[in-house]
């Protein structure tokens, strides 16, 4: 090839080609992208085999808890957060099984084969970055609409909201399927990446999750935005002693809280991006192919933790798993009470942050508030006030 040809005033050990357009020119089948050796084997099949079915049980809960509780399935909160968990699910089974069967059994498929479960991967992922996107803007909604939030957002939308959210995802992950696939095949322009993958494709999915993530960033910090104004102005109103001393201040609680957020999102997101990134504007190593392997992994336990995050969080939705294990468990040592916490429920939704009336006890300013759900309750509380 002319491009490896070396000047004449080089001798021919000094004209050696760049290794890694040696790699990308000599693709040829799936063993290419088959590159993790026997110890990074071990260690990602070891987070697959723990995350995977952790992943699965975690959200089948939820969509067990929210599916059967009457009062749940009615709020759109809920609703967002049964899509989360649906998309995790998803999740756990596309990425765990093809993931281990492809890099650990080694087992090559079709391009159709590859191409369907790359799309379910896809599919699954882009629902679970797009679910957390709802569930942020119904936070940011009721913060910033709480007069007209039930109105504005009703089960109806929100469903309407999810079905196109679901749709567009379906159409995007399933797009190198029904023929936007590379033309080469394997060789550049390919994806070093993923197989059969044009490199305009990965780039054009790669800049659909990153501006659902910096949606996401935005609203959070005009939640905190906000939080942190109404904080400042109660202070003035209510001077320093009214405060008291044991509580922490709500803003900084809602920061913490929602700082954990992304920074698990984005720690877990952002290292997989940035290959793809890379993917996309050059060429890349067997070193940087096995690299990328681990990070596409943290994606995975991304889907594991959400069920923490803004699941298992609420205490309602606690309540109605431990009311829900009563009702299944019929003998006596099984049978759970759920007496003691129900006196401390909020009797409006935890997640959806509606307003609370007026008519309503309010909660002492010096209890810790536990969710980010409290948090917003008790600022609604004081807008009230």
């Amino acid at each position: 090839m002319e491009e490896w040809e070396s000047p004449t005033s080089l001798r021919p050990t000094e004209a050696k080609p760049d290794s890694s357009l040696l790699i990308a020119n000599s693709c040829e089948n799936l063993e290419c992208y088959m590159v993790l050796i026997k110890a990074e084997k071990t260690a990602i099949g070891s987070i697959c085999f723990l995350a995977g079915p952790i992943t699965l049980l975690e959200n089948a809960l939820v969509l067990c808890v929210i599916a059967a509780t009457a009062s749940l399935r009615r709020r759109p909160s809920y609703l967002f957060i049964g899509s989360l968990a649906l998309a995790d699910v998803f999740a756990s089974c596309f990425f765990t099984t093809s993931f281990l069967d492809f890099h650990l059994f080694r087992h090559s498929d079709g391009p159709t084969a590859y191409l369907f479960k790359l799309g379910g991967v896809t599919m699954a992922f882009s629902s679970s970055v797009g679910s957390l996107l709802l569930t942020a803007l119904d936070r940011y909604l009721c913060i910033y609409q709480a007069s007209s939030y039930k109105v504005m957002l009703t089960r109806r939308r929100a469903l309407l909201s999810m079905l196109i959210l679901w749709s567009a995802t379906i159409f995007i992950a399933f797009l190198p399927l029904m023929g936007w696939r590379c033309p080469t095949v394997l060789t550049p322009p390919c994806s070093r990446l993923f197989p059969y993958i044009n490199r305009e494709y990965l780039a054009c999915w790669t800049s659909f999750i990153l501006v659902l993530l910096a949606l996401i960033l935005g609203a959070y910090t005009l939640i905190l935005w906000k939080a942190h104004r109404h904080e400042s102005s109660m202070t003035n109103l209510q001077g320093p002693a009214a405060t008291g001393h044991n509580r922490m201040r709500m803003d900084i609680r809602l920061a913490r809280t929602f700082g954990l957020i992304l920074i698990i999102l984005v720690g877990c997101w952002l290292p997989a991006l940035s290959f793809m990134i890379a993917d996309v504007s050059g060429i890349l190593t067997h070193r940087q192919q096995r690299a990328f392997a681990f990070c596409s992994t943290l994606c995975l336990v991304n889907s594991a933790v959400n069920p923490l995050l803004y699941a298992l969080r609420c205490r309602e939705l606690r309540v109605a798993l431990l009311q829900l294990l009563q009702r299944v468990c019929k003998v006596g040592w099984c049978k759970t009470s759920t007496e003691d916490l129900t006196p401390g429920l909020p009797s409006t939704e935890d997640l959806n942050f509606t307003a609370i009336s007026e008519v309503e006890i309010p909660r002492p300013r010096t209890t810790r508030l536990n969710s980010v759900s409290e948090i917003v309750n008790s600022q609604q509380l004081d807008i009230r006030k």
